[in-house]
Order: structure tokens, then C-alpha cells, then sequence
């Protein structure tokens, strides 16, 4: 009954619940179902439980019952086949062993070395498959099970190759996987420096953005001023230095003059001696002019 479990749902789901109702309680089937659980329970020693017999129950049960006997059937076909065989094992051997004994060369009678190189040479004729006697065959064998140890070999030095290969990468992969565990521990070793940096660098950026805008407001107010007081691109440097200068010889030469100015002005007042002298400053003021001029336009000149 257990030895048929897994044929009980597909035998119960070939009948449909049409054919279930259309089959009703058929004596028959029911009498088959009964007498196939009388048999099962009695083989178990014990009694059959009671319940319900629906047209469901006994559809499934009757399926079951039907399994079960087919497969009972069938090993009873094989169990026989077994017996047959046993049996002529058994005369076979007995006809061997009687042979054997005509001849002298009963198991008995025979050394015990001898008993045990026959029953090694049992053992490997069992293991070789071998079911006669032949050296031919025994060779054939041989041949074979030596290809099946090349064939065994050559796949342990392909597995070999490839779990050397296998391990090497895995080196590598360990390798490679723990000097990037030493990367990751030195960059989140280096997170708060970066920050603090990045922050600084954040509070020198606001400055110097502050410090542009000043330095660019400067340069407007320094360019309008160079503009009111008449800058032009070609007074350089150099220019203004040599005016400097020039200013400094003029400086030089009227300084005498002032001098003589300032000790007219301790004598008594002549109007006629004035007049000369204011004419003859005069002339000597439009020259200081007229050489200042030359001076300027001449280093204006060699600036071009």
C-alpha cells in the first residue's frame, strides 16, 4: 500500500467529478474496494478503519486498489524470474561442483592458497565484468580499464591545472581585495583632514571673493580719478620721471632769481627801478616758460 503513495493523486485525478457522479455507488467497485483493504490491513495486522464509502472515496480507492494490484502483479513477474534464475544458478553449480570433484579439484580437496588466488581471481573478474574464462577477454578488460585511468587522469590533471589557475586568481583576488580595504581605512583616515581643508579653503574663497569686489571697486575709483585729472596711455613712467627732473633744473636755476627777488624787497621802494626790475623778471619768467615748454614736447617726442 505505501509503495503505490505516489501513484494515489494521479490515479485519483483521472476521474473527473462528472464520471464520479455519473458511476454512483457500483456494487462492484465498492465489493473490490472492500476486499482489496480487508487484504492490505490483514497483511499489516490490523483492522480497517471505518468511514464514509462516497462516490469520491471510492473512486480514489479503486484507482489506488487497481495501482496496487498491477504493481503486486509485477513484482510477483519479476520475484518469479528471480526464483527461476536462483534455481539454475543453484543446478549450475551443482553440476560444476560435481564436475569439479569427478576431476579431483573439489574446494575441499583443494590448498588453501589455492582456494584464496581462485577467490581473488573471482573478485577481479567481478570487478572487471568479466564473465568467462578467456585471457582475451581478460586483456579486453584490462585495455579498457586502463583507457578509463587515462581518461581518469588527464580530467584530474585538467581539474588540477584549473584549480591552480582557480587558486592563483583567488591570491590575487585576496591580494587585491585587502589593499583595497587599506585604500578605503586611509581615505576615511583622511575624510575629517580633507574637510577641515575644504572648509578653509570655503572661508578663504568667501574672502578673497570679498577682496575682488574691493580691489575691483578700487580700480573703478582710481580709474575715474586718473581720468579727471587728464591720464592719457602715453604719459608713462619715464615720462613723468624726466619731467620730475626737469622740474628740479627749473627749480634749480629760478631759485637764484627768487633769492634776488626777496633782497629787492628790503630797499626802499622805486617805482622806476620796480618797473625795470618787474619787466626783467618778466623776461626771464617767459623763458623759464618757453624752455619748460621746449622740454616737455621734446620728451613727449622721443615717448612716441
Amino acid at each position: 500500500m505505501s509503495s503505490s503513495s505516489s501513484d494515489i493523486i494521479a490515479g485519483g485525478a483521472a476521474d473527473s467529478p462528472a464520471n464520479e457522479s455519473k458511476s454512483g455507488f457500483d456494487a462492484n467497485r465498492i465489493g473490490e474496494v472492500k476486499s482489496w483493504l480487508v487484504s492490505q490491513f490483514d497483511a499489516a495486522g490490523k483492522d480497517v478503519p471505518d468511514f464514509e464509502y462516497t462516490p469520491r472515496s471510492i473512486s480514489y480507492l479503486h484507482n489506488i486498489a487497481t495501482v496496487s494490484q498491477a504493481k503486486t502483479q509485477a513484482a510477483a513477474i519479476v520475484a518469479n524470474d528471480f526464483r527461476q534464475k536462483a534455481a539454475e544458478y543453484r543446478s549450475q553449480a551443482a553440476r560444476i561442483r560435481e564436475i569439479l570433484e569427478n576431476v579431483g579439484l573439489a574446494q575441499e580437496s583443494l590448498p588453501s592458497n589455492v582456494v584464496a588466488s581462485a577467490q581473488v581471481l573471482s573478485n577481479v573478474a567481478n570487478l572487471l565484468n568479466i564473465r568467462d574464462t578467456e585471457l582475451s577477454s581478460f586483456l579486453v578488460a584490462m585495455g579498457d580499464v586502463s583507457l578509463r585511468k587515462t581518461g581518469v587522469e588527464e580530467k584530474r590533471a585538467k581539474v588540477q591545472k584549473e584549480s591552480k589557475a582557480l587558486l592563483d586568481y583567488t591570491r590575487k583576488a585576496i591580494a587585491r581585495l585587502t589593499y583595497l580595504k587599506r585604500t578605503l581605512a586611509q581615505l576615511e583616515d583622511d575624510v575629517a583632514p580633507c574637510e577641515a581643508q575644504i572648509e578653509n579653503w570655503k572661508t578663504n574663497l568667501t574672502i578673497m571673493q570679498s577682496k575682488e569686489r574691493q580691489y575691483l571697486q578700487q580700480y573703478s575709483n582710481y580709474k575715474a580719478m586718473l581720468s579727471r585729472v587728464g591720464y592719457t596711455p602715453e604719459i608713462s613712467h619715464g615720462v613723468l620721471v624726466e619731467m620730475a627732473e626737469h622740474r628740479k633744473e627749473l627749480e634749480r636755476t629760478t631759485k637764484p632769481i627768487l633769492d634776488t627777488l626777496r633782497s629787492y624787497q628790503d630797499l626802499p621802494p622805486d617805482k622806476a627801478l620796480a618797473a625795470l626790475a618787474i619787466e626783467d623778471k618778466k623776461r626771464q619768467y617767459a623763458a623759464a616758460e618757453k624752455y619748460f615748454e621746449d622740454v616737455l614736447q621734446s620728451a613727449l617726442a622721443t615717448t612716441d
